[in-house]
């Protein structure tokens, strides 16, 4: 088989030209290339070219991993060598991500001991086109879409926000406007996944080789979205609560899944909580309509709270900006600022484990080389 056409099966599961070129170096030592369907504990399953393969990763590849991040995720590409003895794989290397919804996250067992400190929990990779999914009940909520397209801005893949329940809503007009004055240049969709219309806007996103990833809180209707684009009840649904449309978590962990009509789809577990993971580019691309506001300020370490000529107040009492939307802006640059700070704090020490871990082997070594002198 001709290289253009290597692996040419696997196109349907998102292989291109990029994960081609960075396997290379991979092939040349006998591995093959495959993409994380399923995460479980210290187990993953994995699409290939011959079908669907269980594999770990190796000793060598944990040892060397600084992070949760750097451990597979759902939608990675993976280098791995297959084990003809018990039909499973290794897993050596993960390839360059295109790009990584991540948020912040605790470190739990199974990784790499950091001493309990914040850590980056990725959550899908390679998304091309991620979701936004916001129910239009009373669940309904621009400072969480606010979050969720900070993240999607970080994680490198086009947000698209989608208001499920369409058919719960009398003023969907009115919703649609406030989330567009919050998500400037974001596509907004509208649909009921319970009646089935509007789906096609979302299916415009789905072609071949392309990937797809919905996000949201419990209960949105984000499995009830992928049942319809599969044609059959596969992913279980369940109700959202009556008296405040809280939903129950039903989807209990990420998953691959191939479309019939082609695209590939990850449904992720709703989330009680997003904490924010990155830089706060992401926070002023969604707030830069606050961000260009304070440079009118009059004082350039403006604090926006009580001084003469701040712009920004000016703003808030002549009805130009929410004071919501200003005070949820505050709160997520806090966030992120503590988040950098204490990943800074845990990269330092990953440093300086890593040089002390080169100091020890160094010391080990010049202990052989004394022996061996010692002993002539």
């Amino acid at each position: 088989m001709s290289n253009d056409n290597l692996y040419s099966n696997l196109i349907p599961l998102g292989w291109n030209q990029y994960f081609k070129e960075h396997f290379a170096p991979y092939r040349e030592q006998g591995m093959i290339p495959g993409r994380i369907e399923r995460e479980h504990k210290n187990l993953y399953s994995v699409a290939f070219d011959q079908g669907q393969i269980n594999a770990e990763v190796s000793g060598r590849f944990r040892n060397a991993a600084q992070s949760r991040a750097d451990f597979p995720a759902v939608g990675d590409w993976v280098a791995m060598k297959t084990s003809p003895g018990d039909g499973n794989a290794i897993i050596h290397a993960i390839l360059p991500r295109i790009s990584c919804f991540s948020r912040k996250a605790i470190l739990s067992g199974g990784m790499p001991d950091t001493g309990g400190k914040t850590d980056e929990q990725v959550l899908a990779a390679n998304i091309d086109t991620v979701f936004l999914v916001s129910g239009l009940d009373g669940d309904f909520n621009l400072r969480r879409i606010e979050r969720y397209v900070i993240t999607a801005y970080n994680s490198g893949a086009t947000a698209v926000i989608v208001l499920n329940k369409a058919d719960l809503c009398d003023d969907i007009d009115e919703r649609i406007q406030a989330v567009e004055s919050v998500a400037v240049g974001v596509p907004v969709l509208t649909l009921s996944a319970a009646t089935g219309d509007g789906l096609d806007g979302v299916g415009q996103y789905v072609t071949v080789g392309k990937t797809i990833a919905f996000m949201g809180s419990s209960g949105v209707g984000k499995s009830t979205i992928i049942n319809a684009l599969l044609g059959e009840e596969r992913l279980a649904t369940n109700t959202v609560r009556e008296y405040d449309s809280k939903g129950r978590h039903t989807t209990s962990h990420r998953e691959l899944i191939v479309l019939p009509e082609g695209g590939i789809v990850i449904d992720t577990p709703g989330m009680r909580e997003l904490q924010l993971w990155g830089d706060e580019n992401g926070l002023g691309h969604v707030f830069d309509d606050i961000e260009t506001l304070a440079r009118q300020c009059r004082f350039d370490d403006c604090s926006h709270t009580n001084e003469p000529g701040c712009a920004v107040l000016a703003a808030i009492d002549g009805g130009q900006l929410d004071r919501g939307r200003f005070a949820n802006y505050l709160k997520l640059q806090k966030e992120i600022r503590h988040m950098q700070r204490r990943k800074n704090v845990a990269l330092s020490r990953r440093r300086e484990r890593a040089r002390d871990k080169r100091y020890r082997r160094f010391f080990k070594e010049m202990q052989k080389i004394n022996k061996k002198f010692q002993s002539r």
